[in-house]
């Protein structure tokens, strides 16, 4: 189960851990990974999600692989849902005949 802790947006992943240890702005990286300046920035800000094209760009620059951005995305939305979904407790899990 999902705790109570906030979502980290993998845009602040970018950040925190990436752009900043590296000296890097938004635009150096948008030019890098040959995606624009504005979708690196909303990114980075949280603003939108990491889509697989934006995955595998990052994957390639950070040498991470795709899957490192699309599993903290999923696990950020899995996180932001379960902080709201308060149903599931009433879901009993199938049982194989």
């Amino acid at each position: 189960m999902i705790g109570p802790t906030p979502p980290i947006h993998p845009g602040e992943i970018l950040t925190e851990e990436f752009l900043k240890p590296m000296g890097l702005t938004a635009s150096a990286l948008a030019r890098t990974c040959k995606a624009s300046r504005t979708r690196i920035e909303r990114f980075a800000l949280g603003q939108t999600p990491v889509t697989g094209d934006l995955a595998l760009r990052l994957g390639r620059v950070f040498r991470t692989g795709p899957e490192f951005w699309m599993n903290l995305q999923a696990l950020h939305d899995l996180t932001e849902v379960a902080a709201i979904v308060h149903d599931l407790d009433g879901i009993e899990p199938l049982v194989p005949a």
